[in-house]
């Protein structure tokens, strides 16, 4: 037999090794095979039982006891670096069933942007890696502040109706979810919570639970079950928690695509309702480059300037501008660049395709991307009718209040001329009759005739002052300046109203009409103070520029509170300063108002001159 002592010497024989020396070798034997099933630990604790074995017969009975004691420890290291070895290759061989099975839950997750597809992918890979009965991944809802079941494989619908939804912290699920750390569940107990409690009837023994992660936030959880016990390794569970972050890779990458997907899809349709409304829009609506070629327009626009679509995208905006809505556009685009506030809508004139002018009120933005500019969009509303309605009214006007002036001289004329000449006749003779009253007369009659002259003078004195309102004469003789110097020092001596005149620049005439229209709105404005502020003082100010003209009538009233708008003074029974404005405007001007209660009032008028 192989064990008898004679065939181990002629073995020991052969192999030029004494008995005892081959024996101490076979030791390799058994440590190096519990290196193998067992890993370092159980090498080293083979390679000591050894070394317990041969070092008492090395020290007591070997006739060489050095060699024996280094032919000992020589066995002890050469196992244990054997077995080393050996842990090395499976550590190895582990690393790289990690690496295939990561690959693999990769590959299967990276395949589609569908959260359905990816989770239902990973789930069955899942399980064929880890060699599980079922897997279940639960992803986390904020808002609710819950976790939800989002894919399964290996349960029943009872489980899945039973662990549909946990609150977040709650439950194996909820717990890993809220904390980030794995959690390994082991026979769990009827008396345990209700997804425990599924999982006992669903006969499920062990569950290992890690998280889903991605950029160090946990998206969910990823839990995979036995129906027997099992223990599941360190190795296994860092494959788990390595491939619950690939999943978790995959959800966010997933729920992005279906966030840009439905930013696009919103994209898409602000986009074509905007384009319904670029095209149904009744104003004109236009969109250019820097450079001023049409990029978009609409067939407002095309109805606005005559061109068609394909002729505006040839050419550019100011192609279709005169020499002053050219000036206009130079000035908008530089206040637009700029970043400089401009009052819109503006006045904008353009040449048709006919050769026609067109007027339009034009609201004009820029366009950014990243920052920068890189277009203007316009919408213009063609007022071409309403201006010419506006120039007829104003010309309706302006001849009207012509008429009316004309009217206005002509009374202050045969005024002058005819009635108060007359009463300056009735004046003298009751004058006369008056002063022979005493030879003729009695004296109660004298005193009649006396009454009647001083009554007929003060009837006189009326009709000059009424003339004079009507028509100054002061206006039409010597001009603006002297008539106003009139016209605030009868003010001042009928209403006890302190009034000063100043003046400003280089004094000089203007038309018949301008001065006319200038000296009305004075005079309405002062007779406002008069009857209205109940000011003690007020100021006509006249300042003479270069081809602008400018007066300011200031009182210390008590003011009033203005409307929003200047058209609306009509409406609110302040009829005066409506046709002060309307007046300034017939001269191309503007007349602004500044008041508050219990401030005082100032009335502004400036008009080219």
């Amino acid at each position: 037999p192989i064990g008898h002592p004679a065939f181990l010497t002629r073995l020991t024989e052969n192999l030029g090794l004494e008995r005892h020396a081959f024996e101490r070798i076979l030791f390799l034997a058994p440590i190096i095979w519990a290196g193998f099933l067992f890993g370092m630990k159980g090498a080293a604790i083979a390679s000591f039982a050894a070394l317990a074995l041969m070092l008492p017969r090395a020290l007591l009975v070997s006739p060489f006891s050095r060699d024996s004691i280094f032919e000992s420890f020589a066995v002890f290291i050469a196992g244990n670096a054997v077995a080393l070895t050996f842990d090395g290759l499976r550590k190895e061989r582990d690393r790289r069933i990690q690496l295939t099975a990561i690959n693999e839950i990769s590959r299967v997750a990276s395949q589609s942007l569908e959260l359905g597809q990816v989770l239902g992918g990973s789930i069955e890979s899942v399980i064929g890696v880890m060699k599980v009965d079922a897997a279940l991944v639960f992803l986390v809802d904020d808002e609710a502040g819950m976790v939800a079941l989002a894919a399964h494989d290996g349960v029943s619908e009872r489980f899945v109706q039973s662990v549909g939804r946990i609150k977040l912290g709650e439950g194996h699920n909820g717990r890993v979810a809220q904390t980030g750390e794995p959690v390994l569940v082991q026979e769990p107990s009827v008396g345990q919570r209700s997804a425990n409690d599924a999982a006992w009837y669903e006969g499920i023994e062990s569950q290992m639970i890690v998280p889903l992660r991605s950029r160090d936030k946990v998206l969910g959880t990823l839990c995979v079950a036995m129906r027997s016990h099992r223990q599941f390794p360190k190795e296994e569970v860092d494959l788990l928690i390595a491939i619950g972050n690939q999943i978790g890779v995959a959800v966010e990458n997933a729920r992005l695509y279906e966030k840009e997907r439905q930013i696009a899809q919103e994209l898409r349709i602000s986009e074509a309702n905007y384009r319904g409304l670029f095209e149904g829009a009744n104003d004109a609506i236009w969109i250019q480059d820097l450079e001023g070629n049409i990029l978009e327009a609409n067939q407002a626009t095309e109805k606005l300037t005559g061109y068609s679509a394909a002729e505006l995208y040839t050419m550019s905006a100011a192609a279709v501008l005169d020499e002053e809505g050219l000036g206009v556009a130079k000035k908008v685009r530089q206040s637009l660049l700029g970043g400089d506030r401009m009052e819109q809508p503006y006045e904008q004139h353009l040449i048709r395709k006919d050769g026609g002018k067109a007027v339009f009120m034009l609201t004009t933005s820029l366009i950014s991307r990243d920052g920068k500019p890189v277009a203007f969009q316009h919408i213009a509303r063609d007022v071409t009718e309403q201006k010419r309605m506006q120039e007829n009214l104003r010309f309706y006007l302006q001849q009207a209040t012509r008429a009316q002036e004309e009217e206005r001289k002509r009374i202050a004329r045969e005024l002058h001329d005819d009635t108060i000449q007359s009463l300056v006749v009735l004046s003298r003779q009751l004058d006369s009759l008056a002063s022979n009253a005493g030879v003729t007369l009695s004296k109660e009659q004298g005193r009649l005739i006396d009454s009647l002259w001083q009554q007929t003078n003060g009837i006189m004195e009326g009709v000059r002052r009424l003339s004079q309102d009507l028509r100054p004469p002061t206006l039409d003789r010597l001009g603006l300046l002297p008539a106003l110097e009139w016209l605030c020092s009868d003010v001042e001596k009928r209403s006890g109203i302190k009034v000063r005149l100043e003046v400003h620049g280089d004094e000089r005439r203007f038309a018949e009409q301008i001065e006319l229209v200038l000296f009305r709105i004075v005079q309405e404005a002062l007779t406002n103070v008069w009857r209205h502020s109940g000011a003690a003082e007020a100021g006509v100010v006249v300042e003479f520029g270069a081809g602008t003209i400018r007066i300011a009538i200031r009182d210390n009233g008590k003011g009033f509170g203005l409307p929003r708008a200047m058209g609306d003074l009509a409406r609110d029974g302040r009829l005066g300063l409506a046709g002060m404005e309307e007046r300034a405007r017939l001269l191309g001007g503007e007349l602004r108002i500044e008041s508050d209660p219990g401030k005082g009032t100032n009335v502004i008028i400036e008009a080219p001159c």
